[in-house]
């Protein structure tokens, strides 16, 4: 089986996690991928003094180049829309009954009011992240799968590479996009901070995040890329992941979270959208939704390192049972088999 994947950039996390690492893992199970990133990226700045129009044509001619291995692909993998917010090509690829739409944020929410939904009608199928999404499309879909954001394991092995430090590492890794979701647990981390000085807020993102209360001496930024956020993640002690409780962020998928116990941490979560999912999988660490709430999980990780450790290890064997890059992969390409044996049954040559 032949695939051919749109992605929305080289760099762009949905890209990476919703089809960039399966590809190998696909290759084992007969599907083969090849993938045509966004050039530019569909969320890279425009330069100042280029129109908008200019750049949005850029990125669809870096589409259209690969319309013609696309005419020939058994499937076609949209990772979301081709430029945010608003429908374009995406109905142009491929045909109706090989299309595959592939969403793991609520997209729908912004843009071009139906515009995801219109995408969707006209695929032969879409791929969602968790149940919430799910729920959305289905009245627009001809078939609706979850196949739930997954990471590697053994991506995010290696224990701590900073032996020797004396310092309590809560971490925090994402896009600057997500920064109002992490400052929400400032005045949290100003008390734990306090409270203990050994301790260090550890953030991995493209730019630092505007910290009005944090002491400088407690604050590491890691700029990203996929090895210094693999070696910073392996040295944390505890994961965060803030969101709030909005209709974006229920779209969210948990991935966050899922790399944090990938690497063996216990996580302290908002209960929302698929971080609830995936806490009551197993004790892999605490939820939270109030100041009191984020400082007392966060206490109660510190002075007990022993239980913090099991709840690293419960959330990594989750992870490896329903999680992996592994098990995903081959629902992936059970989908996959299912799109074609259905175009097949309406009379449809491949």
């Amino acid at each position: 089986m032949r695939v051919v994947a749109f992605t929305s950039g080289l760099n762009e996390p949905s890209s990476r996690f919703r089809v960039r690492q399966f590809i190998p893992s696909l290759a084992s199970h007969g599907v083969h991928v090849d993938e045509y990133p966004c050039t530019p990226a569909k969320f890279d700045p425009v330069p100042f003094g280029v129109p908008r129009f200019v750049w949005d044509y850029r990125r669809l001619r870096s589409r259209k180049r690969a319309f013609h291995s696309a005419s020939t692909a058994d499937l076609v993998w949209m990772e979301r829309e081709f430029l945010a917010g608003r429908e374009t090509l995406e109905l142009s690829v491929g045909r109706a009954s090989n299309r595959i739409l592939d969403i793991d944020d609520a997209i729908f929410l912004s843009g071009v009011k139906g515009f995801s939904e219109r995408i969707a009608a006209g695929c032969a199928a879409v791929i969602v992240g968790n149940a919430w999404l799910a729920e959305h499309y289905r009245p627009h879909a001809k078939r609706v799968f979850v196949v739930p954001t997954s990471v590697e394991p053994a991506d995010w092995a290696g224990g701590n590479p900073n032996p020797g430090q004396n310092r309590w590492i809560v971490g925090w890794t994402g896009s600057s996009a997500n920064f109002p979701y992490l400052l929400q647990t400032e005045p949290a981390l100003a008390i734990f901070l306090a409270n203990h000085r050994d301790a260090v807020v550890r953030v991995v993102a493209d730019k630092p995040p505007l910290w009005k209360s944090l002491p400088p001496e407690q604050i590491e930024f890691v700029r990203w890329t996929v090895e210094a956020e693999r070696l910073a993640v392996r040295g944390m002690d505890v994961g965060l992941m803030p969101l709030a409780d909005e209709e974006w962020a229920r779209g969210k998928c948990a991935a966050k979270m899922l790399v944090y116990m990938a690497a063996g941490l216990p996580v302290v979560v908002s209960p929302v959208g698929a971080n609830v999912d995936v806490l009551a999988r197993d004790d892999v660490g605490y939820a939270a939704r109030t100041t009191e709430e984020w400082l007392a999980a966060l206490e109660r990780l510190y002075r007990d390192a022993q239980g913090a450790r099991a709840m690293g290890q419960r959330g990594l064997a989750v992870v490896k049972a329903e999680y992996s890059v592994t098990i995903n992969a081959a629902r992936l390409a059970a989908v996959f088999g299912e799109v074609i044996e259905s175009s097949r049954c309406a009379g449809e040559s491949i």
